[in-house]
């Protein structure tokens, strides 16, 4: 049998990912450079450095930014202060976190109003931690493991609340989750997962690819950059399967001794990479004597979200 690599969809870009660049690209067009963005607009190097010779600047503090510019907030939600520390320097907010994130943010609010200690599942230092964490950072506890949700102390266990970073895998947390149920039977949640659709369906779709009776890839390789967690758990959702797999930014990432004894290769993306970096991986692998296969359409999940208000 040839040498072939399965094109794994849906992949790459999520709708939060498409309106946040969007957002960044529409601006530039019609304000003109610069625009000052806070925190990178998506975890994705590619992404960052294509916006920056475009005219975009990314900064970590409003404070960086001259007083009365614009200031587009990234997909992954800011705390409340930071929105305070904009408006004292009278910066023009454009808010492009995710809708996915700003539900997060609202449950926290909501069970921080009624008193409770809310519980949230997630990698502590990620931005998007971060932000959720400062909507009540006297009443939000962070859970990163099974670990600590064994040993977590609340005040009054009676009210307790649960949330989860947007980007983790599912299995995790369901692990996680089990053990905090458990031990905190009055546990308030949200009526759906927080887990994105994207998140979930790309782990879903890796998963049927590395379970394929007789046909299961060798290697899976995920383009993503380091610091994006839903591309993160792509490659743990491989491995898991008994796939070898690797994270990398692009095809200058991709050793060839990989390809070794590998002749199914499968081939995806994290829900902030784009569509070119992933055509730049198969196209060496061509080379390499690898004829393609699966889909050629990226995703067709049909998840579209508008645009923030200001450039409508």
């Amino acid at each position: 049998m040839p040498n072939s690599v399965n094109l794994i969809s849906p992949r790459g870009y999520c709708a939060g990912v498409d309106r946040a660049i969007e957002t960044v690209d529409r601006l530039l067009e019609e304000r003109g450079a610069p625009i000052y963005v806070r925190g990178e607009i998506v975890h994705n190097q590619y992404v960052v450095k294509t916006l920056s010779e475009k005219g975009a600047v990314f900064v970590d503090t409003p404070e960086e930014v001259p007083e009365g510019a614009v200031m587009v907030l990234s997909a992954h939600g800011s705390a409340p202060d930071i929105y305070a520390r904009c408006a004292a320097r009278d910066l023009e907010v454009i808010d492009a976190t995710c809708p996915l994130v700003s539900k997060v943010h609202a449950e926290v609010r909501r069970y921080a109003g009624r008193g409770a200690t809310v519980l949230l599942v997630g990698h502590t230092n990620h931005d998007e931690v971060i932000g959720t964490r400062g909507e009540a950072p006297d009443q939000v506890i962070v859970v990163e493991d099974v670990a600590q949700a064994e040993t977590v102390e609340v005040p009054d266990p009676e009210n307790v609340a649960l949330t989860t970073q947007t980007t983790l895998s599912l299995d995790d947390t369901a692990e996680i989750i089990a053990v905090l149920r458990r031990r905190f039977p009055a546990l308030q949640s949200p009526a759906s997962s927080d887990i994105c659709y994207a998140t979930q369906n790309r782990q879903d779709a890796v998963k049927a690819s590395v379970n394929t009776d007789g046909n299961a890839p060798e290697l899976v390789l995920v383009v993503g950059s380091q610091n994006s967690s839903n591309s993160q758990r792509l490659v743990e959702v491989a491995r898991a399967g008994g796939a070898a797999s690797y994270l990398i930014d692009g095809v200058e990432d991709l050793d060839p001794a990989w390809l070794a004894a590998k002749p199914r290769v499968a081939l995806t993306a994290g829900a902030s990479a784009p569509e070119i970096l992933v055509r730049e991986v198969l196209e060496f692998l061509e080379t390499q004597g690898y004829a393609r296969k699966g889909s050629e359409v990226p995703t067709d999940e049909g998840v579209v979200f508008a645009l923030p208000p200001q450039i409508r």
